[in-house]
């Protein structure tokens, strides 16, 4: 009796292993994205569109994709920095609870923040790759929410070449400095000099201003 449901039985397992592979998501598919957030000087009240662009990424991550926030203040190179991180759950109503989750906890932050003294943003770039290398996603995006002008207190050493193979590196919001009213190759060097940092190690550099063109964050227009 038992062999002769032994067949059927068989072919029964063969179909649900059929069926849990044609769903299985395409790891290579998802995508980790990083914001580094510049809280130093005055450039905190610019926050507000930070949460404009936190939103977006937000709506377009899918489940399986991972996102985390940080600050860039003085030493930006520690886990203390990141505000929240989460890889969203695959069931797609689970990842929408992490979300609201997630944008929460980041408004908490914003309403808590005080302004650092120095802005490193290179050891928030090493901290966001590291970040995104041990989850390893098809697709690496770090954002940096900043004017790009880099302040190292005395004695921290940010002389380091940074290892971007892979990773796309968009800089949003590079708003214009008083004194780059007064001589503008300030502002022009500056994005200049870090294209090429980014370009030299190996990554893709981009520039979005206009925060209605967002959607070129996950290459659509």
């Amino acid at each position: 009796m038992r062999r002769k449901h032994l067949p059927g039985l068989l072919l029964l397992l063969s179909g649900a292993l059929l069926a849990t592979s044609c769903t299985e998501r395409d790891v290579s598919l998802d995508h980790g994205v990083y914001m580094l957030l510049d809280t130093s000087g005055t450039y905190t009240k610019e926050l507000d569109q930070a949460q404009r662009i936190i939103n977006y990424v937000l709506a377009e991550l899918k489940p399986g994709d991972s996102f985390a926030v940080a600050s860039i203040d003085t030493a930006s190179f520690s886990e203390k920095d990141i505000w929240f991180k989460k890889t969203f759950d695959d069931r797609p109503s689970r990842a929408n609870a992490q979300k609201r989750e997630f944008r929460d906890v980041i408004l908490k932050h914003m309403k808590q923040v005080r302004p650092s003294r120095f802005t490193d943003i290179t050891g928030g770039l090493l901290q966001a790759v590291e970040y995104l290398n041990e989850r390893n996603p098809g697709k690496k995006t770090i954002i940096i929410f900043s004017d790009l002008k880099e302040e190292i207190p005395e004695g921290y050493v940010r002389d380091i070449p940074l290892q971007l193979n892979g990773f796309n590196v968009i800089a949003v919001n590079v708003t214009k400095l008083r004194s780059d009213n007064v001589d503008p190759r300030e502002y022009l060097d500056r994005l200049a000099d870090w294209q090429r940092k980014v370009e030299e190690g190996g990554g893709s550099w981009q520039v979005i201003n206009d925060l209605d063109r967002l959607e070129s964050i996950f290459g659509t227009s």
